[in-house]
């Protein structure tokens, strides 16, 4: 299994969502607060909805439960923007619904959004094993949706000569961005890295 570092990313103090992120957001999530008057019959759905859909971008965040940092694919977060917006359009087609029931879809929705999610970030993640050394992907911030990267190290590596490669790879990255780096792996760093064997990293590796 690969060894996945985060060796970049970006963090922020206050939370936003995934799903924020996406260009539709704003337009669909306002439509979706402005009508939500419309789909019950029971005056007590319309503030639980409500609240519901304006306290969705920093829910998500907080039920995300991630050992990673929330970082996803523009093409991943698109499938999953496409795939709520649907979800939401086919409830608001319907009329008006028998009390409780508009605001148990809306959750069943929310919790399908954290699932699409968290499968994506940590997709991506997994598929550094299909790589051999440093690989990296661009991707979104979910904390506050500016562009950042991931960097992984992925350890299909075949030969000798591609493990020697790869590892050497991976001292050039921390070398390049010393500063960046979690003091978790102080034995990967300078002055230890003129001296440092492939065995030697490797187990630095397996230890974190």
């Amino acid at each position: 299994m690969a060894l996945l570092l985060c060796l970049v990313g970006v963090t922020a103090a206050l939370a936003h969502g995934c799903l924020h992120c996406h260009s539709k957001f704003s337009e669909k999530f306002s439509f979706y607060r402005h009508h939500v008057n419309l789909k019950s019959w029971w005056v007590g759905d319309i503030p639980v909805s409500g609240a519901l859909l304006t306290d969705w971008s920093d829910d998500t965040m907080k039920e995300l439960h991630l050992a990673i940092p929330a970082e996803i694919t523009r093409e991943k977060l698109d499938q999953v923007a496409t795939a709520v917006y649907q979800r939401m359009d086919q409830l608001y087609q319907g009329k008006m619904y028998f009390p409780g029931y508009f605001p148990n879809e809306l959750r069943n929705i929310f919790r399908e959004q954290v699932h699409l999610i968290q499968n994506a970030i940590i997709e991506s993640r997994l598929d550094c094993q299909r790589h051999c050394g440093i690989f990296q992907y661009e991707t979104i911030s979910c904390n506050n949706c500016t562009d950042s990267h991931v960097a992984c190290f992925g350890y299909n590596c075949e030969s000798s000569e591609q493990w020697e490669s790869a590892v050497q790879g991976l001292l050039n990255y921390i070398n390049n961005w010393h500063n960046l780096v979690s003091p978790a792996f102080r034995c990967l760093e300078p002055p230890h890295l003129a001296n440092l064997t492939l065995e030697d990293a490797a187990e630095c590796l397996k230890q974190h």
